[in-house]
C-alpha cells in the first residue's frame, strides 16, 4: 500500500516544468539592408542605444574600445538588430565618437577611426564619458528622418521635336 499524498516523500520526483525558451531573433532587414527604411531605423536607434551603454559602462578599468567591441555578441537581446549586424553599430558608434573629439573618422571602418580611439583612450574617463555623451546627442540630431529620404530621381524631360 502506497503512502498517503499529504505524507512528505522523498522519493517523489519534483513537479515537471516546462523549459523556457529563449525569445527568438530579431528580424533581419527586408532585402538589402541600406535600401530597407524600418532596418536602417532599427540600426539608428542600436547606434544611440549602443552609446548610452558605452557611456554608462565607461570607467578606468574598461577601456573605451573594449565596450565597442562587445556589441556585435550582444546585438540581438541588447540592441534588437540580428547578430551579424552588429558589426555596423559599433563601426557607426566608434565614428561618432572619434568626430565628437574633432577628429577627422572618414569611413565607420577606416584606419582613421581606429587611431582617433587610441588617441581619446589616452584621455580621463570623464573626458571620455563627455565624448560619448556629445556623440549620442549629435548622432540623434543629425541623422537624417525618414522625411528627409532621397526620392526617386526626376524622369528627364522628354526630347522636343525641331521642325
Amino acid at each position: 500500500m502506497p503512502p498517503p499524498r499529504w505524507l512528505p516523500s522523498h522519493r517523489r520526483p519534483p513537479p515537471a516544468t516546462a523549459p523556457v525558451q529563449a525569445p527568438p531573433p530579431p528580424p533581419g532587414p527586408n532585402g538589402f539592408w541600406l535600401t530597407d527604411p524600418d532596418f536602417r531605423d532599427r540600426l539608428h536607434r542600436a547606434t544611440l542605444t549602443l552609446l548610452d551603454v558605452v557611456e554608462d559602462c565607461l570607467n578606468d578599468e574598461v577601456p573605451l574600445t573594449e565596450l565597442l567591441d562587445g556589441a556585435r555578441e550582444h546585438a540581438e537581446q541588447l540592441l534588437g538588430i540580428p547578430s551579424t549586424y552588429g558589426i555596423l553599430a559599433e563601426a557607426e558608434a566608434a565614428a561618432q565618437v572619434v568626430q565628437a573629439a574633432g577628429l577627422e573618422a572618414g569611413s565607420p571602418f577606416g584606419l582613421a577611426v581606429a587611431q582617433g580611439l587610441v588617441g581619446i583612450e589616452q584621455l580621463p574617463v570623464e573626458q571620455q564619458q563627455q565624448l560619448v555623451r556629445a556623440a549620442a546627442r549629435r548622432y540623434a540630431i543629425t541623422t537624417p528622418s525618414r522625411a528627409a529620404q532621397p526620392h526617386a530621381a526626376p524622369a528627364r524631360p522628354a526630347r522636343r521635336r525641331s521642325r
